[in-house]
């Protein structure tokens, strides 16, 4: 599943992600996992970094709209598995139900820890996860919880410790007394257990709570009770504890997520105008001494070379920007752009589009699956769609390449040093010659040679006195006869 690290190296054997809530309080037909945060659903986030810790074996335990979450899952990591809890009936049936989901896989847990991490988690960082299972190690416990303190604690369970610090118990909200409600240090709701210690207490849970399910937290008290050792790692950052549970605490993790990607990059060399309203997805490519200007978005499929300007104003998807070009005010979407190329502003590169080397792409300008050659332009208020456009060319403005005819697409060939003129139609399919010229104004059915120009259209007649005899009395009238007067 993944590649083996060194003997030495400290890693879960298994990880559960529970995944298998209703998610009521998000108000949506999609299951809460599968939410977006930065171009990729809650859940995805939780497994990239659980899969960063090396695992042997991961289970995602789902439930409420399951369908949706496997299909996910499948998809996008299928080198993890799946497993189903029927009734939500607590935390411990849930992870009992990837423990029975392993053994019905013929898949034994060894002796390696056994984390346990919540599937709506976002802002869970590798590094985290990798110390919680270095303090289970390092300190010869039989459970280990993660742990944060808060400000407010209100909603998480409490982490009860005795005199000496040791960690007694969780005790959830709705079970706390109102001495325990002050406690700031919360549950995570993630933990690392001994595989043998974890199968004996889920065994031995009860349903004698509020809630009337089985707690995973009890886990804890039923080993402290049987003279285990229980252990706490508290993290760094209290933010990566965070559930998501509601829209308003999806959007501000998003907020969260958005500035650590992007404290990231700005310590990699990339400048920053307005970090704020920059949105870069996780996986995006930046090279150190690019710029990305203020309200600009670049997703995870694309990459931005060193010295690029990005924006403002500018959404690239699936684009690769080479060094030294600058997309202004654009939305590109499955493009290529070359050095030192410029697109921009308010123009839309559809997917199939190359923009080669010193190559414009100017103000108003549709581009679709065509290619246009080093140093060639299509400077202003264009369609160009299925073509090829060699070197150094220039597209005159409100130039259309009209290439459907209402059933098929054809495709139009622009050869080297072509000067196409303003207002022409080229109609596919239609291949204009290396040096040649269209007259302005024209629409081009025919292929034109090179170096010729090619002309379609009527020739200009002039009709006198159309104004006067049309339109008497109108303005344009009088301002015609008043220049005739003064001839």
């Amino acid at each position: 599943m993944n590649a083996e690290p060194a003997d030495s190296e400290i890693r879960p054997g298994l990880v559960v992600v529970l995944a298998a809530g209703a998610g009521t309080r998000m108000k949506s037909d999609l299951a809460k996992v599968l939410h977006p945060i930065l171009g990729r659903p809650l859940l995805g986030h939780v497994l990239a970094a659980v899969l960063d810790t090396k695992p042997r074996h991961v289970v995602v335990v789902v439930g409420h709209q399951r369908e949706q979450v496997v299909e996910y899952v499948n998809r996008d990591f299928p080198q993890v598995l799946t497993a189903v809890q029927d009734e939500q009936n607590g935390t411990g049936h849930a992870v009992r139900c990837a423990l029975n989901a392993l053994a019905a896989d013929g898949i034994e847990l060894g002796d390696e820890p056994v984390m346990v991490v919540a599937g709506d988690t976002p802002l869970l960082t590798p590094a985290t996860l990798t110390d919680l299972v270095s303090t289970h190690v390092a300190t010869h416990a039989s459970v280990t919880v993660l742990t944060a303190e808060l400000d407010d604690p209100f909603g998480y369970g409490r982490i009860v410790r005795d005199d000496d610090g040791g960690v007694l118990a969780i005790v959830e909200q709705k079970d706390a007394t109102p001495e325990q409600t002050q406690i700031h240090e919360i549950n995570s709701g993630m933990f690392a257990f001994n595989p043998d210690t974890l199968v004996d207490a889920l065994n031995r849970l009860t349903t004698d709570n509020s809630q009337g399910e089985e707690y995973l937290t009890d886990v804890l008290a039923i080993a402290r009770s049987d003279g285990k050792s229980v252990s706490a790692h508290q993290g760094e950052d209290p933010d990566e504890m965070h559930g998501i549970n509601n829209r308003a605490q999806l959007a501000a993790a998003t907020a969260l997520l958005r500035d650590r990607i992007n404290a990231e990059h700005m310590l990699a060399g990339v400048t920053f105008v307005d970090p704020a309203t920059a949105w870069i997805e996780p996986g995006a490519e930046l090279a150190p001494d690019a710029l990305i200007e203020r309200n600009s978005a670049v997703d995870a499929g694309s990459s931005v070379g060193s010295g690029a300007v990005i924006g403002p104003d500018t959404t690239l998807i699936g684009t690769q920007v080479g060094a030294g070009a600058h997309v202004l005010r654009s939305h590109c979407d499955g493009a290529v752009i070359h050095e030192h190329a410029t697109v921009g502003p308010f123009t839309f590169l559809r997917p199939g589009t190359e923009l080669g080397e010193r190559g414009k792409v100017g103000a108003f300008v549709e581009v679709k699956k065509s290619t246009i050659g080093p140093g060639s332009k299509v400077p202003h208020l264009s369609y160009v769609g299925d073509a090829r456009i060699g070197e150094g060319s220039n597209i005159g403005a409100a130039t259309i390449f009209a290439n459907y005819d209402g059933e098929h697409k054809h495709a139009t060939v622009v050869g080297d040093h072509v000067r196409v003129g303003s207002d022409s139609i080229l109609v596919a399919p239609v291949t204009i010659g290396d040096g040649a010229y269209t007259a302005a104004g024209s629409v081009i059915t025919e292929d034109v040679p090179a170096g010729a120009i090619g002309i379609g259209r009527e020739r200009q007649v002039n009709v006198e006195g159309w104004v006067a005899r049309k339109h008497p009395g109108t303005s344009s009238a009088d301002a015609a006869a008043s220049s005739k007067s003064t001839e």
